[in-house]
């Protein structure tokens, strides 16, 4: 696999770029020149990686929810057998991840509309996917009385609005830590649910992402 002279695979090179690019400017307003510029490679380079800038994009946003729907299902595994902590697994997996992967996320919902419509039901597909795995979670806790959830689908959809929310300010060096931001969050979810204070208290050690 072709690299640049710092190491970097081109391919990772140029999805880098694309993503702080299209965060920076937009989709429509990036070209594919300034892309190759950022890489430091030729435009027509660009070619022996990728088909299209329509490509690029769909690659970026379908890879995102790939990632989040691969993190999610690995923080349900690790406590499939307490519904209660799968549950603080899962928000904390789905908090961290979208703290960390802003500018993807960013573009994950800014975007949608510029896909070709064959790539938007793809990316639709995978957030139907991730809803379902959130509302699954939800389900079971009602169904064994260990939470009152009012309304599965809205508390999914809260569930996940916390995430974008999370990814339009959070700060690396900002006032509150993403400790502190994944517990404040879990006890707010728990407390909704009339799940006891004392089950929302962080795992030793966080699902990673």
């Amino acid at each position: 696999m072709p690299r640049l002279a710092n190491g970097v695979r081109t391919p990772d090179a140029i999805r880098h770029a694309a993503i702080e690019l299209f965060y920076e400017h937009g989709y429509e307003a990036t070209t594919l020149r300034e892309v190759a510029d950022k890489v430091g490679i030729r435009v027509g380079s660009l070619y022996n990686h990728i088909d299209s800038k329509d490509e690029l994009l769909g690659s970026i946003m379908l890879g995102i929810m790939d990632d989040l729907l691969a993190a999610f299902r690995q923080a349900l595994r690790a406590h499939n057998d307490d519904p209660v902590a799968c549950l603080r697994s899962c928000i904390d997996t789905h908090i961290r991840f979208h703290a960390t992967r802003a500018h993807e996320v960013f573009i994950g919902n800014s975007e949608l509309r510029s896909l070709p419509t064959k790539q938007r039901k793809r990316v639709v597909s995978k957030r139907d996917q991730y809803e379902k795995l959130i509302s699954g979670i939800l389900e079971t806790l009602s169904e064994q009385g260990l939470a009152e959830v009012v309304d599965v689908r809205l508390q999914t959809y809260a569930i996940v609005a916390i995430g974008t929310h999370v990814s339009s300010w959070y700060k690396p060096r900002g006032g509150m830590s993403l400790d502190a931001i994944v517990e404040t969050y879990t006890t707010m979810i728990f407390r909704q649910l009339g799940i006891s204070s004392a089950d929302a208290v962080l795992p030793a050690a966080p699902a990673s992402v």
